[in-house]
């Protein structure tokens, strides 16, 4: 269950609420603005606590402190101190870590509510819209859990079930009332990417996936085809039936339609890999952490979530989303190395790597989007674990054939805090997926992996202006200590569906 999220127009003195949050920034002497109002309730403890060094302002930082003052000077019983890191750093993300910090302190009290103020629309002199809508959307971010697959703990928990932005100013209020209806669709959507990604591979199957996006269609207008094994074959897919081949359960390939933006409109296609449990087919992973192969279908969640999210706020572009869904598993049926295949687009491909098979099924994918002829092509998926290597988990590799598309997709990154940096495709990468028996392979073995990857998936594209993003790192997180505070500790991010909605934003000039 997801929060509510209210807004009070009212003194921050006269708020009657569990706790309050207020900020700080770094190095600041004394609280300012809506903190020093608090502070002069206290009667100076904030900054007697900043004097003693107990509240810092450093980034994420939280400290809470009791009310045991009369009610009537302030009514909120606790009042958390968030910082705001360095004045010359702050942005939106900042806004979105103390938030979040700041939303996973109050969960870890125990308290079901509380009311905060918004962060940056004071002194940080931030569009007051953006402002809202970053707090919320981090607040409720960080307030995810996925323990629908657990029994019910000894010690109950206690979920924050409302959320109050608090402001005195009418027309201010308006502002953050529309920036919070948005965050609200963009967390639903982005926990709809998390919740298919987390979901373990026998409950998650190409069919539950499909029948997932189907459902989200089916429930905001928008157009969804499914085809099974038999229209794959019908169509010439010989690229997804092979990855198939040893899974006893079925292939899927998605194809949803958004009409957004009219008739006249541009059309943005995004592209996602669907591999619902990957254990490398023949050419079969190590034992270790194979268990996160479960998240080798981020890309089609992002895919499945971003059209959510693109209905929901009437995203005025025209977006076809697809995605191919299947295990790849050994077997006696498995599809080999030294095999060749033919995609769906003529291209023969030889196959010397079965664990390479994402590009695989995003061959027959990805030629099929081309073929609708879209303005734009975007493709998400887990790919490869170079990328990782080169990136770490805190950016996404992007790739492509248009340097305008790039920019617009860093951009929209860095605004989101999902960030993506840009790689290159020499003319040696594609000569090193050239193959002696056939027209390319699906492996340039480790060097420069997620490049040879991305030169590989650029034979489907047929020209069309795309972009390939790398997203194996940043899919799921892994214990890291300091990953952003509206990401979970561990487990599944739902990468992709923020980014994807303010590229589109951008790409539209909306």
């Amino acid at each position: 269950m997801s929060a509510d999220v209210k807004l009070q127009q009212a003194s921050l003195t006269e708020v009657r609420t569990p706790l309050l949050v207020v900020n700080l920034f770094e190095a600041a002497e004394r609280p300012g603005g809506a903190t020093a109002t608090i502070d002069q309730a206290l009667d100076g403890l904030l900054t007697r606590l900043i004097e003693d060094g107990e509240i810092s302002g450093e980034l994420g930082e939280v400290t809470v402190v009791h009310n045991q003052m009369d009610r009537s000077r302030l009514a909120a019983d606790r009042v958390a101190v968030v910082g705001l890191g360095k004045r010359d750093d702050f942005d939106l993300e900042a806004v979105r870590v103390a938030a979040a910090s700041a939303a996973r302190r109050v969960r870890d009290l125990r308290l079901s509510r509380f009311a905060t103020i918004v962060h940056g629309t004071g002194a940080g002199g931030m569009d007051a819209r953006l402002a809202a809508r970053a707090v919320v959307e981090a607040s409720l971010l960080a307030l995810y859990s996925y323990d629908q697959l657990k029994s019910p703990p000894e010690r109950p928990t206690v979920a924050v079930e409302e959320i109050t932005l608090v402001e005195r100013d009418s027309e201010r209020a308006e502002r953050f009332e529309a920036g919070a209806r948005e965050a609200r669709l963009v967390a639903d959507a982005v926990g709809l990417a998390r919740d298919l990604s987390q979901g373990p591979g026998n409950l998650v199957t190409p069919t539950v996936l499909a029948d997932r996006a189907r459902q989200m269609a089916e429930s905001r207008g928008v157009a969804c085809e499914v085809w099974g094994k038999d229209e794959l074959r019908e169509k010439g897919m010989n690229a997804i039936l092979a990855v198939n081949a040893g899974s006893v359960q079925e292939p899927r390939f998605v194809t949803l339609r958004y009409a957004g933006g009219g008739p006249e409109a541009r059309t943005l296609a995004v592209v996602g890999k669907g591999i619902t449990f990957d254990s490398g087919g023949i050419s079969i992973k190590p034992a270790e952490h194979m268990e996160n192969m479960k998240h080798d279908m981020s890309g089609a969640a992002a895919v499945i979530g971003f059209v959510q999210l693109a209905a929901d706020v009437e995203l005025p572009v025209n977006v076809l989303g697809i995605f191919a869904a299947t295990e790849n598993l050994p077997s006696g049926s498995s599809y080999k190395p030294g095999d060749v295949i033919r995609a769906y687009n003529g291209r023969t491909i030889e196959v010397n790597n079965t664990d390479a098979e994402g590009r695989v099924i995003l061959s027959d994918a990805l030629a099929y989007a081309a073929e609708q002829e879209p303005d734009a092509i975007v493709d998400l998926a887990t790919l490869t674990g170079a990328c990782v290597v080169a990136l770490g988990r805190y950016a996404s590799g992007a790739l492509g054939n248009d340097e305008a598309l790039l920019g617009l997709m860093r951009g929209a990154g860095d605004a989101v805090g999902e960030r993506v940096w840009p790689l290159p495709i020499l003319r040696e990468h594609r000569k090193d997926v050239e193959s002696s028996i056939a027209d390319i392979k699906n492996s340039a073995g480790r060097h420069g992996g997620a490049i040879t990857a991305a030169a590989f998936l650029e034979h489907f594209v047929a020209d069309r202006p795309w972009v390939h993003l790398d997203i194996a790192g940043t899919a799921y997180t892994e214990g890291q200590s300091h990953v952003a505070p509206y990401l979970p500790k561990e487990g599944a991010t739902g990468v992709g569906v923020r980014l994807l909605h303010e590229f589109a934003r951008r790409w539209a000039g909306v």
